[in-house]
């Protein structure tokens, strides 16, 4: 019988390969109210990040670039994660999962955004994992002027 921590690393690279090779939600969007740059130097991850926010809500989001498998992949997780969600949640989802890749898991429930956590176990990629989310906070921060993340 497997070990329960095999079947969570078999179950995060199955996710990150599909994500990886088939991102949802690839495309630039025209009538984005929100948007940013992002950029990872160390490895070279480059995205923008594109929402449409509406009375508080993320009623659709999409990214381009390039990077990475881990980068590209956490990317579309991301948008299929906060699609249809306040921007209140959003940003505390993206706080949850900085917390899970960098400190301590928190404590709820991150549903298919747990395979993540796998990044913990490679330390020089948690910026590869957390770019998306980084580029979204700002987009949303920003609300819609380009930023730059590292």
């Amino acid at each position: 019988m497997r070990d329960n921590d095999d079947g969570l690393r078999d179950l995060y690279q199955e996710v990150i390969f599909d994500h990886n090779r088939k991102p949802r939600n690839f495309h630039a969007m025209d009538d984005a109210s929100h948007r940013a740059d992002g950029h990872n130097p160390l490895c070279g991850d480059q995205l923008t990040v594109y929402a449409k926010v509406s009375d508080g809500i993320v009623q659709d989001v999409s990214f381009i670039g390039h990077g990475c498998a881990i980068s590209t992949a956490s990317a579309s997780l991301m948008t299929e994660a906060v699609r249809g969600q306040p921007v209140e949640q959003v940003e505390a989802l993206f706080r949850d999962i900085h917390a899970m890749l960098t400190e301590a898991h928190p404590d709820c429930d991150l549903g298919k955004l747990e395979v993540l956590s796998g990044v913990r176990e490679f330390p020089s990629r948690v910026k590869c994992a957390t770019l998306a989310w980084h580029t979204l906070h700002n987009a949303i921060v920003q609300a819609g002027d380009t930023a730059v993340t590292e």
